[in-house]
């Protein structure tokens, strides 16, 4: 609806300026305040733009990140590393790989028993990932 001339209101907050704005419109032209739509505009700082993108690229991110994490777990826990170093070595809880695998995969890696070879295998990819 295009602008009213001679209709004003105020509102204090945000939320309700759609109810104060149809409240006006209403009484101005003595209509049921239902019968009509009211799309709030409000003018906004480039910034809040910005902000608002920059949120929306960083809930991408977490989902991919997320997705990613989940493939590494399971398939750390499917080469035979137990819960705990798949934690060490995503930078997770051991809790959380609990949480992300499978409880098939889960069981076989929780082990604490694991072969010289792996162990060695282990240490390597920590001092390589803190390096």
């Amino acid at each position: 609806m295009p602008e009213i001339k001679g209709v004003f209101s105020q509102a204090r907050r945000l939320d309700q300026v759609e109810g104060m704005a149809r409240e006006a419109i209403a009484l101005m032209l003595d209509v049921d305040p239902q019968s009509f739509d009211v799309d709030v505009q409000p003018d906004l700082p480039q910034e809040v733009t910005r902000a608002r993108k920059a949120r929306s690229a960083l809930r991408k991110a977490e989902e991919s990140a997320e997705k990613a994490t989940v493939t590494a777990a399971r398939a750390l826990l499917a080469k035979g590393y137990t819960v705990r170093d798949a934690g060490a070595l995503l930078g997770i809880s051991p809790q959380r790989v609990s949480q992300l695998a499978p409880k098939k995969a889960a069981a076989g890696g929780s082990s604490s028993k694991i072969g010289k070879g792996r162990k060695a295998a282990l240490k390597q990819e920590q001092q390589t990932a803190a390096a």
